[in-house]
């Protein structure tokens, strides 16, 4: 049995989910529910999961799946979209995908923007928007100089780095430097060898021998704090 409160927010939820394709902020569901604090809807939240009506989506800020509706709820709604009407059965509705996904990505420390320095690899995380990524495996890392600044890059951005081993000339990749050092730059084959671009007219362009260089991403996306 749900307690009235309970009830009543997963009928919100429901609702919510049903219109935009998005689960509801605490904000929304606080004020939905006239409660004093989000701290109360966190403990509708637990209750709810605990009792298997909903889940929390892993790796997704503020996604909430409905798993089922309290029975006097499902009873009284009209007939679904894939029930028989008139000998035909019809598909169900997909639901829309969540607008606003966040999707928890590898932060792999600081990568030189300038001079190449050693990527640090770490098992932190940052939460990035799904828009901003598209398909593919992704990971973060930490800018560190300006060398990129005319491409728009700067000193503390978060470079969204999706995983390749090739790349173009002309992208901007994460290149990895005698298997030592890392540095984010754009990328340019030339008389047999790699030349790593800055964008920046204080930087000189850096060369190095084919074998030296392997292509660890290209650049997806930059986030940015500003404080």
């Amino acid at each position: 049995m749900l307690t009235a409160k309970q009830r009543e927010l997963l009928i919100f939820i429901q609702r919510k989910l049903e219109e935009t394709g998005i689960s509801p902020s605490f904000e929304e569901m606080k004020d939905a529910l006239d409660l004093k604090s989000k701290s109360g809807v966190h403990r509708l939240i637990s209750a709810l999961e605990e009792r298997g009506f909903i889940r929390r989506l892993a790796n997704r800020a503020r996604a909430l799946e409905v798993l089922k509706q309290p029975d006097d709820v499902a009873a009284s709604r009209p007939a679904a979209a894939n029930d028989a009407v008139g000998g035909v059965v019809t598909p169900p509705r997909a639901m829309p995908s969540p607008a606003n996904d966040v999707i928890e990505v590898p932060l792999h420390g600081r990568i030189a923007a300038g001079a190449p320095i050693e990527a640090m690899e770490d098992f932190q995380s940052l939460p990035v928007p799904a828009a901003l990524l598209g398909a593919g495996d992704h990971y973060a890392l930490e800018v560190s100089g300006d060398s990129m600044i005319e491409a728009g890059i700067f000193d503390g951005d978060y470079a969204l780095v999706r995983k390749t081993s090739t790349a173009r000339d002309g992208e901007i990749v994460v290149a990895l430097i005698r298997n030592e050092e890392a540095t984010l730059k754009y990328l340019r084959h030339e008389n047999g060898k790699i030349r790593l671009d800055p964008a920046n007219g204080a930087y000189d362009p850096q060369i190095y021998d084919d074998s030296e260089v392997q292509v660890q991403g290209k650049l997806a996306g930059l986030l940015r704090r500003y404080n």
